[in-house]
């Protein structure tokens, strides 16, 4: 997508969206319909152990959690010479740093399954949600206000979902909270980056987490057809760490094309005096 100079119309879109998409989860929170969580809801299709592992496979997958943040973080430390917006560089830290949480809350859950764990996993992933929806904003609007603004607003709906969950069964306000944050997502990935921002394929990530739904409902169907290796909601796991590629590409992109550009001329970087590796 071609980097283009946001107009003031155009860069109060996000803004409205963000408002708008509040507004609706607090609507639907108050007034709308009792959403329960499935009972067999913690009836996963791979029941396997390995040795006194519970539910290994289920455990195991979310190690792609951890790989995804460590390497992101590696990648995003590789870049501390190179100029990024302060912004940008907190939403991509705390995407990376959400995803090691996710490794450590999902592991907790499946281990051994149950509501108790289950907001563990659920108030971990907040956080990669408001990192990523933070930075898709800041990528297409030129106030920073506003990108800091969604991934609150994305934060305080997430976390308040789970307790509204925990404390009242109420499913619906996580489920919108999920589902306006992709939407809103999708809306910005169709918007022009702001020049000098540090491009992310939103596409790719809006990619990968509808496949991990998708294989995430498919769970037991999945198991069944990859000859009981593999299960649906592993599959998943893997699948959702896999969303964090689109970053580590910019990143990695960023600090190449710094590089290139002051190696002909033996000149110096715009924020150190040397891009070091």
């Amino acid at each position: 997508m071609r980097h283009v100079a946001l107009t003031p119309s155009s860069s109060r879109l996000p803004r409205h969206l963000i408002i708008a998409a509040s507004a609706l989860w607090l609507l639907l929170t108050l007034f709308g319909p009792m959403l329960a969580q499935s009972p067999s809801y913690h009836a996963f299709a791979d029941q396997r152990a390995f040795g006194a592992l519970p539910h290994a496979m289920d455990v195991l997958s979310n190690l792609g959690f951890l790989v995804a943040g460590v390497a992101g973080l590696w990648a995003l430390h590789r870049t501390r010479f190179v100029a990024i917006a302060p912004t940008a560089r907190c939403m991509v830290a705390v995407f990376f740093v959400g995803l090691i949480g996710c490794f450590a809350g999902s592991s907790y859950y499946h281990w051994a399954p149950d509501n108790a764990a289950l907001v563990w996993d659920r108030l971990a992933m907040c956080v990669p949600f408001a990192g990523i929806l933070g930075l898709a904003v800041q990528q297409t609007c030129d106030d920073d206000a506003v990108a800091w603004l969604a991934a609150i607003a994305m934060l305080v709906a997430a976390v308040s979902s789970t307790l509204i969950w925990q404390h009242g069964g109420n499913m619906l306000p996580w489920a919108v909270a999920q589902g306006g944050g992709m939407l809103a997502l999708i809306v910005l990935a169709f918007l022009p980056s702001r020049k000098g921002s540090l491009h992310v394929h939103l596409g790719v990530v809006i990619g990968f987490y509808a496949l991990a739904k998708v294989f995430e409902l498919a769970d037991a169907q999945v198991f069944g057809m990859s000859g009981e290796l593999l299960s649906g909601h592993s599959a998943k796991h893997l699948l959702a760490a896999a969303a964090a590629w689109p970053l580590l590409s910019a990143l990695g992109a960023l600090r190449v094309n710094a590089a290139t550009a002051f190696l002909p001329n033996k000149g110096t970087m715009p924020v150190s005096n040397k891009l070091r590796c």
